[in-house]
């Protein structure tokens, strides 16, 4: 299973770099993305089945990375999504994976749900061009709750996060209110709302 999860997460890794430098990435849900996404989860998906949640234990530390990577992106697949959550918090309560995978993830599937996020994981461009996180409940308790899962305070990984699409030429959307649109669109499209 090692092997194959890390060859999946660098296809997807390869892909979506090439669409980031062409600006097509922010475009809403590039197809080439969304089927690569789409096929990875269903490999995972069969090994979940087979295997239950993968553990660093069993296929060390990078490709229990590339999986968490692989249900984090399978956002075309409420379902699935939902249930690798189960099993993540399950690992993370048990100490087998990562506690920041379960939050992230679990951040991912509120903002397509429509709901406010719980650790602040999840960012996106806002009106004026900077990265920012999208909302979040309770936000007075935040980095509290973000240092009990593993997660550097939201100032430090804003700042990261702004460097590293910098490093990387990442850029805004340039019609910012479109890709809301878009995806919200989609969000209902597969189910999430």
């Amino acid at each position: 299973m090692r092997d194959h999860l890390l060859q999946l997460a660098e296809q997807e890794s390869k892909l979506r770099h090439r669409l980031a430098l062409s600006g097509e990435l922010l475009e809403g849900y590039h197809p080439e993305i969304r089927a690569i996404h789409e096929a990875n989860a269903r490999e995972l998906e069969l090994a979940i089945d087979d295997e239950g949640w993968p553990t660093a234990d069993e296929i060390g530390d990078d490709a229990l990375e590339a999986a968490f990577l692989i249900a984090l992106n399978a956002m075309s697949r409420p379902s699935f999504q939902r249930r690798c959550l189960t099993h993540m918090k399950m690992a993370a309560n048990r100490g087998e994976i990562p506690a920041r995978h379960a939050a992230m993830l679990e951040d991912r599937i509120r903002v397509l749900e429509g709901r406010p996020q719980i650790y602040g994981t999840q960012l996106d461009w806002d009106e004026d061009g900077h990265l920012a996180p999208l909302p979040i409940d309770a936000e007075e308790s935040l980095d509290q709750r973000r240092a009990k899962v593993g997660l550097p305070p939201l100032a430090q990984a804003l700042a990261q996060a702004e460097a590293e699409a910098a490093a990387s030429q990442e850029h805004p959307a340039a019609e910012w209110l479109h890709r809301q649109h878009a995806l919200a669109d989609f969000a209902h499209e597969v189910g999430w709302r």
